[in-house]
C-alpha cells in the first residue's frame, strides 16, 4: 500500500498554483533543488511520473491532477481537524456531564448551559439531576465530570480523589404566610419564630440545615408538616400551615402570591455551594470553561438583591 507524504503532497499543490519551481521554493522557504528533490521522491513513491518538461517551465501530469484532486479532500479534512483541536483546547468542543442538586439545576446550571451554547455552541454539555451524596459517588465512578453541591455535604479538602471550587453564598430567607404578624415587622430574627409551626424535611439535609440553624438562634422548631420539595413547603405556606427557611435561590425560582419571604436582620443562616472534579479534571479544557460559565452565573446572581 502506498505511503502518502502530505509535506511532499503541499509542495505539489503549491507548484501547481505557483507554476514555476523556484516560486514554489520561494512560498515555503526551501530551495529549488530541495523542492525538485522532495516530487522526485514523491514520483517515485506513486510510480507515476508527476511532472513534464515544458521549455525552461514544468507542467503537471494528468496523474498528478488527479493526486492533488483527491488530495484536496484531505487537505480540507486536516483543516477542519486543526479547527475542531484548536476549539478543543480552547474549551470549545467536547462534552461535559454535571451532576447537580435541584435547586442550584435552574438558578446556575441552566443560565451556564445558555451561556455556553452562545459562546462554544461545540461543547455539549450534560445534566444530571442528583442528591449530593449520589452527585459525589457519580462523580468518584466517572459518571459525571462535574458535581454541585452544599459544602457541608460534599467531602473535605483531605479527601484527594476531589478538587472543591466555591460558587456561591446562598443565603436562606424565612417564608411566611402573606397575612402572618411577622409578614411586615421590622429586623425580624429567627428567635421571633421560636413558637410557630414550621415545614421541613422530615430527614436528610434539608432538615438538618434547619434544625441547625434554628439552634444556633436558640430553639428548637416544631415540625407541623413534612416535605423535602421546595413546591410542597412553599404551597404549604401559602395556605397558611407553617413557616419555612428557604434558600434564597429557591424562592427566587418558586415565587407565590401568598408567600412573604423575608431576610432575617441578624441570625442570617447561608449555605455555601461547590463544585467539584475529579483531581487534575479543573485543568482540562472543556471542565475549565463549565467551570468558568458557573462562575459567572454565581456571581450574576448575588449582584441582584432579593425582591
Amino acid at each position: 500500500m502506498t505511503e502518502w507524504d502530505i509535506k511532499k503532497l503541499r509542495i505539489l499543490r503549491t507548484l501547481r498554483e505557483r507554476g514555476t519551481v523556484t516560486a514554489t521554493a520561494e512560498a515555503l522557504l526551501m530551495t529549488p533543488s530541495a523542492v525538485s528533490q522532495q516530487l522526485s521522491n514523491l514520483a517515485k513513491q506513486l510510480g507515476v511520473p508527476l511532472l513534464t518538461a515544458q521549455g525552461r517551465r514544468v507542467r503537471l501530469t494528468d496523474a498528478a491532477h488527479l493526486v492533488l484532486r483527491h488530495a484536496e479532500v484531505v487537505f480540507a479534512e486536516l483543516e477542519r481537524t486543526e479547527a475542531e483541536l484548536a476549539g478543543h483546547l480552547r474549551g470549545e468542543t467536547g462534552e461535559v456531564r454535571i451532576g447537580a442538586f435541584s435547586t442550584v439545576v435552574p438558578a446556575l446550571v441552566v443560565p451556564a448551559v445558555e451561556h455556553l451554547r452562545a459562546v462554544a455552541p461545540g461543547l455539549v454539555v450534560r445534566v444530571r439531576e442528583a442528591e449530593a451524596a449520589h452527585a459525589y459517588e457519580l462523580l468518584s465512578a466517572g459518571g459525571v465530570d462535574l458535581a454541585l453541591s452544599l459544602a457541608a455535604q460534599a467531602p473535605t479538602a483531605r479527601d484527594t480523589r476531589f478538587s472543591r471550587v466555591p460558587l456561591l453564598v446562598d443565603p436562606l430567607d424565612v417564608a411566611l404566610p402573606a397575612g402572618h404578624r411577622f409578614a411586615a415587622a421590622p429586623g425580624l430574627r429567627l428567635a421571633d419564630l421560636a413558637h410557630e409551626p414550621w415545614i421541613f424535611g422530615g430527614s436528610g439535609p434539608w432538615s438538618e440545615i434547619t434544625l441547625t440553624a434554628c439552634a444556633a438562634a436558640g430553639f428548637v422548631p416544631e415540625q407541623a408538616h413534612s416535605a423535602a420539595g421546595w413546591t410542597a413547603i412553599l404551597a404549604m405556606v401559602d395556605a397558611g400551615m407553617g413557616v419555612a427557611l428557604v434558600p434564597r435561590m429557591a424562592a427566587a425560582e418558586q415565587r407565590r402570591e401568598g408567600v412573604v419571604t423575608r431576610i432575617l436582620s441578624a441570625d442570617q443562616p447561608r449555605r455555601h455551594v461547590v463544585a467539584a472534579v475529579r483531581r487534575g479534571a479543573e485543568g482540562g479544557p472543556a471542565v475549565a470553561r463549565v467551570l468558568a460559565a458557573l462562575r459567572e452565573a454565581a456571581q450574576a446572581r448575588t449582584t441582584v438583591q432579593p425582591g
